[in-house]
């Protein structure tokens, strides 16, 4: 199915091939790399060419998210992993795009319950898109996920140091975390999975009484002093281990 949305920007929201979907990815988003458990590939098209991206797949840690929302199975969820506009594509679209994407996902996938996702307030948003677009805001945190090397600059997620056994250089002090703070957001693809929650929902308000919003890599203004606003259980679920974040590298609004 392709969704167009509004005659003056014409803008189309379709299935692409998942070679198309990463080689936008690693050109647009900030972070220029795509998320290995990607599934679901979405381009956005405006005039018949493709200036942006929106990928799904199930989380990598699924035991740390699934208990968010009870009684959820494992082809229940998926995760908002990589989303990218190119900043010719019109302003405002990402909203309407993200909207239209969970319309096709429910369509298409009709045993999916709920989305989650995860904004990065180290380097780009606070989620204004999310927020924009009808997700929860479930978790705020400080940032112990991504991390610079203190040598080279590189960055790089805590799940690659599992992934490539090198996670004893954290250890030895060559890497140091990125100072911000994590987003964690959902979105119920069916509402009555809302009321099985297992976690506060958090108004958005919180992020400016908290000090701690940024918008396209700035901070909003002074960051205070914030820990997990997540029940006290969760402490080491869903926010802890996030697929990098999911800005674009030319419109970070999030």
């Amino acid at each position: 199915m392709i969704y167009k949305m509004g005659s003056a920007k014409n803008l189309i929201v379709k299935p692409i091939r998942a070679t198309d979907a990463n080689r936008i990815i690693r050109t647009l988003h900030y972070s220029g790399k795509t998320a290995p458990n990607s599934q679901v590939h979405l381009g956005v098209f405006m005039n018949g060419k493709c200036g942006g991206a929106i990928q799904f797949g199930p989380p990598l840690v699924k035991k740390n998210i699934l208990p968010l929302v009870e009684g959820t199975s494992w082809n229940e969820l998926f995760e908002l992993n990589r989303m990218a506009f190119a900043d010719w594509l019109p302003r405002n679209g990402e909203s309407r795009c993200l909207g239209y994407a969970m319309r096709w996902l429910k369509k298409t996938y009709p045993n999916l319950k709920w989305i989650i996702s995860f904004a990065d307030g180290t380097q780009c948003g606070d989620g204004a898109i999310y927020r924009a677009s009808g997700f929860v805001l479930t978790d705020i945190r400080k940032n112990t996920a991504l991390f610079r090397n203190k040598k080279t600059g590189e960055q790089r997620h805590l799940m690659q140091f599992f992934h490539t056994g090198t996670r004893f250089e954290i250890k030895k002090g060559l890497w140091e975390p990125l100072k911000g703070y994590q987003f964690r957001y959902i979105y119920f693809l069916d509402p009555s999975a809302k009321a099985k929650l297992t976690v506060p929902i958090i108004p958005f308000s919180r992020i400016d009484e908290l000090g701690v919003g940024m918008y396209k890599g700035q901070s909003k203004k002074g960051a205070g002093s914030v820990e997990s606003d997540a029940f006290a259980h969760q402490a080491k679920e869903g926010g802890a281990i996030p697929t990098p974040a999911l800005q674009s590298k030319s419109q970070s609004k999030k």
